[in-house]
């Protein structure tokens, strides 16, 4: 078994300190692909190195499977570890890069070629195991990590913004890979990432976290559609969820509406609010159009060929299913 089980976890680096994580509980399932996914300083990557090893907790266990591990060095947790930069050897080949663990456990050279080829094939490198790193693009370096991560058939694989270093076109080419990888693999992965995308197009589930907490933990498309509060509504979505009190829609508390979910019209409408273009942006397969209503600003997507300019008037409805309904005080979601 490789599931992760971590309960009551704290982790200060300074006495007195705001604690970097706060007594945190989750339980990873076996062969879950798992993503922390918060703004920088969030906790995600602490918590990944407690699970590795790499940090000590003040408080708290980390079970891998049925092993107590919190006291554990890494190399006693059948762990491995992808790390932001490619950290492979400038002065090894492709093939010995992947072959590193398997030399240092000393296993047989045999089972390293093995191992070596399979985890080449795995990420497509098996044309470039003589290559050196230098003449290696950066997406081919990262896959020499990923490879030698995998090469030593963890039951763990931990993951920390491992396509941050790559451009647009590479992360999304990558990202396929992984998820692709991650089928294959059948290993429990834990994955960190700040980028929303990555998280929700790659993870099972998705914990959200926010001053060292998870605050929502669950699929991608129940962080996404139900948040439990304002800043899990803010935070996901490209363009982020609006936020409106709740008088504009006739409600209670703030009326939380993601772009997608909002109609507009260039005709009046009972029971729409008005508002007027202020910027129009083409997203290509989209219009992000940024509406003026009353003192509020509102983001709406539409097709590209909605008939509206700068300055035109519009209406807006909404269906009321779609709305999520958030505490003005708390910032809490509310029921129904």
């Amino acid at each position: 078994m490789s599931d992760i089980r971590i309960s009551g976890l704290t982790k200060r680096y300074a006495r007195g300190a705001a604690p970097a994580v706060k007594d945190v509980s989750v339980t990873v399932e076996d062969g879950e692909f798992f993503v922390l996914l918060g703004p920088s300083g969030c906790g995600k990557t602490t918590l990944l190195r407690a699970i590795a090893g790499l940090e000590t907790p003040d408080t708290g266990t980390v079970h891998l499977g049925d092993r107590d591990v919190t006291a554990l060095p890494p190399r006693r947790r059948d762990l491995a570890m992808v790390f932001q930069g490619y950290a492979v050897f400038p002065h090894l080949t492709v093939a010995e890069n992947i072959g590193f663990g398997l030399r240092m456990r000393k296993e047989p050279r045999a089972d390293v070629d093995a191992a070596v080829r399979y985890a080449a094939g795995l990420v497509q490198l098996g044309d470039y195991l003589d290559r050196y790193p230098s003449a290696l693009s950066g997406g081919q370096r990262q896959r020499v990590a990923v490879a030698r991560a995998v090469a030593v058939r963890p039951s763990v694989l931990l993951m920390d913004e491992p396509l941050s270093n790559l451009d647009a076109l590479l992360r999304l080419s990558f990202r396929s890979e992984l998820k692709a990888l991650a089928k294959e693999l059948h290993t429990t992965i834990v994955y960190v990432t700040h980028d929303q995308v990555e998280a929700l197009s790659l993870g099972d589930r998705v914990a959200v976290m926010r001053a060292g907490e998870i605050v929502q933990c669950g699929t991608p498309m129940e962080v996404y559609d139900r948040p439990v509060d304002r800043f899990v509504g803010g935070f996901l979505g490209t363009p982020p969820m609006n936020m409106l009190p709740g008088e504009v829609f006739g409600g209670r508390g703030v009326a939380g509406i993601r772009a997608e979910n909002i109609e507009a019209s260039t005709t009046e409408r009972a029971g729409a609010l008005a508002g007027r273009v202020r910027l129009v942006e083409p997203l290509g397969s989209q219009l992000l159009v940024t509406v003026a209503a009353g003192e509020q600003d509102v983001k709406i997507l539409t097709p590209t060929d909605f008939p509206a300019g700068d300055g035109a008037d519009v209406w807006l409805s909404v269906a009321p299913e779609r709305i999520r309904w958030f505490d003005a005080d708390t910032e809490r979601a509310l029921a129904g």
